[in-house]
């Protein structure tokens, strides 16, 4: 049976379909594509679920309406139709309440989305350039071990192997499930192999995980973006560096600026810096969201700002601790060479968790 706060959900969720459905038959808002596409989104969303909840209705009041009749009292083959229709009834209401329940359910109906993945060097020099190579070798292969599509969008290379910046995508089944609480400060501890002493440095990395959009979810008028064109900077080979092929594209109203300098094509990467452009925003977007929740930001899995440490990796000891949620392994050496489940599996635990104490207190 649905709780009492499933039903004022499903309740809510049907006013809302409703009123869209006002909404796209107004004349002014399918004028103006942009709305109208967003809230044909939420409405196409929706059906999935107002749909089930009709048929449940109807069928829990029919259900009911054969409880009534059957407490009064009436001829013997009566009674054995409507037992029969109810014994029809029952079995199809149990279907459609575990449907709607599991609609509701966050974790059963969270959407596979492609993300876009950003590492940076942080404090610690050289180690935390090294450090960053080593993170995207681990997600590399993590990314190769579940079947994953990887793209590289940007990648700065220092001369000694560590790696400043980056930037790629992965689309894939489970892959913004498992990966989404990344983003934040990953602290290494080890020996750098500079160090004759033998101490122990500490080092940071920034990770940022950005959910790409589609081009529904956010809509970005030409007018708001400057685009600047110069040649390469970085590695590539002749042509690059002289040819106007770099691109830097600032977002006026939020100030976001991307610059793209990988691909030799001038087209290519104004498509990579828009991709980064639109997640970023969308990104910003979702975290001044999450700042007005604080309540929510307390949860047990974390907030996922981008300056909160939430991992440390430990080489002389072989240990990962996830801050977070209190979570050890010494598995160090397979965890970089990408074997992630045991963490991510900890993490969406802890995630459903926290997700059923919020359903349990309504």
């Amino acid at each position: 049976m649905l709780k009492t706060n499933e039903l004022a959900r499903l309740k809510k969720s049907e006013e809302r379909f409703a009123q869209l459905e006002k909404l796209l038959a107004d004349a002014g808002i399918a004028a103006d594509q942009g709305r109208y596409g967003k809230l044909a989104k939420e409405f196409s969303s929706l059906t999935s679920l107002i749909e089930p909840y009709r048929s449940y209705q109807k069928t829990a009041d029919q259900v009911r309406e054969l409880h009534d009749l059957l407490k009064a009292k009436h001829d013997p083959e009566f009674e054995q139709m409507a037992r029969s229709e109810l014994a029809d009834l029952q079995p199809r209401l149990a279907v459609l309440e575990k449907k709607l329940s599991d609609a509701l359910d966050p974790r059963k109906n969270e959407q596979d989305k492609d993300i876009i993945i950003e590492i940076r060097a942080g404090t610690g020099g050289l180690e935390a350039s090294l450090f960053a190579a080593d993170l995207y070798r681990m997600y590399s292969k993590y990314a190769d071990l579940k079947g994953w599509r990887l793209e590289l969008i940007e990648f700065d290379q220092t001369e000694a192997g560590g790696v400043k910046e980056a930037i790629f995508s992965l689309s894939g089944k489970g892959c913004s499930k498992r990966l989404k609480w990344e983003s934040g400060t990953h602290r290494v501890q080890r020996v750098p192999l500079t160090e004759a002493s033998g101490r122990i440095h500490t080092s940071a990395v920034t990770v940022a995980i950005l959910f790409e959009p589609e081009e529904i979810d956010l809509v970005i008028d030409p007018k708001d973006l400057k685009i600047d064109v110069y040649r390469s900077s970085g590695p590539g080979g002749q042509s690059v560096n002289t040819t106007d092929s770099a691109v830097r594209i600032t977002h006026l109203p939020t100030n976001t600026v991307v610059v793209c300098q990988d691909e030799r094509s001038q087209l290519k990467n104004r498509a990579k810096a828009m991709r980064i452009l639109r997640a970023r925003i969308l990104d910003k977007m979702k975290q001044d969201a999450f700042a007005k929740e604080a309540a929510l930001r307390k949860s047990q899995v974390g907030s996922g700002d981008r300056s909160e440490k939430i991992r440390t990796y430990n080489f002389p000891d072989r240990r990962i601790t996830d801050h977070r949620i209190g979570f050890t392994t010494h598995q160090l050496e397979s965890v970089l060479e990408g074997n992630l489940d045991e963490l991510t599996d900890a993490l969406m635990a802890a995630e459903r968790e926290v997700l059923e104490k919020a359903q349990a207190n309504g």
